[in-house]
C-alpha cells in the first residue's frame, strides 16, 4: 500500500486552525495573520502536503497550467524553445503541458483537443494552420491562444515569428560575397513554415546575384538528413562540387559537416558552411559554425508573455504579428573575415 496523500484537513488539524483559514492562508488572502501564515505554510511544507489542482481550478476557474503543442520535443531548437517558455512560466507561478505530434496532423488535432478544461491558455506551433477551419475546429474555445511560426491565411490569433526569408537572404547574400557562386541549399519539412520561407530567401538571393547558381538537398531539420545530403555532396563528381553549403538550420548543417569529415573534405578550403538559428552547439564544433542567430528562447518568452497578457485581462484574440530578426554571425566555417552583422546591414564584431 502506498502512503495516504496529506489532505488540506490533515494540515489544519496539526496546524490547530480551520480548513477556510488554510485555504485562505496558501492562496494569498490577506485577512489572515501573519504568524498564522507562516506556521500554515511551515506546516504544509513538513507534511508535504501539495494543493489539489483540480479542486482549485474548480474554485478559482483557473489551472496554473500552459498547453504547449509543438510538431517536435527532440533537438536544440525546441529545447530551446521551451527553456524560454518554461523560464516566464516559472516566473509566474504556473506549469506547462507539453505535446508533440511528429508529423500527424490528426495527433496534433488530437492534442489540442486533449487541452480542454486542462489548460489556462495554449502556445501552439502548428504547420496544418493553412488548412482551412483546422484550428478553428480543433483549439478548445474561449481558450486564449498564441502562435509561433505559424502560417494563416487569415490570421485570427497572435503570431510570434522568425523573420526567415530576410534571414536566408542575408546569409545567402554572405555566402556570395565570399566569392561562392554556387551554393547548395539543405532544405527543411515540407510543411514548415519556417523552411518554406527560408527556401524561399535562399532561391530570391541567387536569383538577384549574377552568375550565381543553385542547387537544393532534402532535409528534415535533424542531423541524420543534413548527414544525407552531405554524403551525396561528398559523393558527386568534384568538378560539380558547390563552393558553399548553406543548411536551413543549424542541426542539417552538423550532419553535413560530420559527412564532409568523414569523407576526407575540410571545411571551409574544400566547401564552405552555414547554418541557421544559432543552436548553442554551433560556436563549439570545429570549425566553429557560421549561422544566422535567432534568439530562440526569447521567441518562446514572449510568445507566453503575450499569452499571460491575454489571460490575465481576459482580452478578445487580435490578429497581431510580432517578427524577430535573425542576426548573421560570421565564424570559421564560410571563410573570410570573422565579422558578423545584424539583419539588415548592422555590422558587430564576433568571437
Amino acid at each position: 500500500m502506498g502512503r495516504q496523500a496529506v489532505t488540506i484537513r490533515d494540515v489544519a488539524r496539526e496546524a490547530n486552525v480551520s480548513v477556510a483559514t488554510v485555504s485562505r492562508a496558501l492562496n494569498g488572502h490577506t485577512n489572515v495573520a501573519e504568524p498564522v501564515r507562516q506556521l500554515v505554510f511551515e506546516v504544509a511544507r513538513r507534511l508535504r502536503y501539495s494543493p489539489h489542482a483540480a479542486a482549485r481550478s474548480l474554485s478559482s476557474r483557473s489551472t496554473q497550467t500552459i498547453g504547449v503543442v509543438l510538431p517536435d520535443l527532440h533537438g536544440e531548437f525546441f529545447s530551446e524553445l521551451i527553456r524560454g517558455i518554461d523560464s516566464v512560466a516559472r516566473a509566474s507561478g504556473r506549469h506547462l503541458l507539453l505535446s508533440s505530434y511528429h508529423g500527424d496532423p490528426e495527433e496534433q488535432a488530437a492534442a489540442l483537443r486533449a487541452m480542454r478544461g486542462r489548460v489556462d491558455g495554449l502556445l501552439v506551433m502548428s504547420p496544418y494552420a493553412e488548412q482551412p477551419g483546422f484550428l478553428a475546429e480543433n483549439l478548445p474555445q474561449p481558450l486564449p491562444v498564441v502562435l509561433i511560426s505559424t502560417q494563416l491565411p487569415e490570421p485570427a490569433w497572435p503570431v510570434f515569428e522568425i523573420e526567415n526569408h530576410a534571414g536566408a537572404m542575408a546569409m545567402t547574400g554572405h555566402l556570395l560575397s565570399l566569392g561562392h557562386r554556387h551554393i547548395a541549399f539543405i532544405g527543411g519539412p515540407e510543411l514548415n513554415h519556417d523552411a518554406r520561407e527560408r527556401l524561399r530567401g535562399f532561391r530570391d538571393a541567387i536569383a538577384a546575384h549574377a552568375g550565381a547558381r543553385g542547387s537544393e538537398f532534402a532535409g528534415d531539420f535533424d542531423e541524420a538528413s543534413g548527414f544525407r545530403a552531405g554524403s551525396a555532396i561528398a559523393a558527386g563528381d568534384p568538378a560539380q562540387r558547390p563552393d558553399a553549403v548553406f543548411a536551413a538550420n543549424d542541426m542539417m548543417a552538423l550532419g553535413c559537416l560530420y559527412a564532409f569529415a568523414q569523407a576526407g573534405l575540410e571545411v571551409p578550403r574544400d566547401v564552405a558552411l552555414a547554418g541557421f538559428d544559432d543552436i548553442p552547439l554551433a560556436r563549439f564544433v570545429h570549425p566553429s559554425l557560421t549561422t544566422m542567430r535567432v534568439s530562440i528562447t526569447e521567441l518562446g518568452a514572449n510568445a507566453l508573455k503575450r499569452l499571460l497578457a491575454q489571460i490575465e485581462s481576459d482580452e478578445a484574440a487580435t490578429d497581431e504579428r510580432h517578427v524577430l530578426l535573425p542576426e548573421l554571425v560570421v565564424r570559421q566555417s564560410s571563410g573570410g573575415p570573422r565579422t558578423a552583422a545584424t539583419t539588415p546591414g548592422r555590422q558587430k564584431k564576433k568571437s
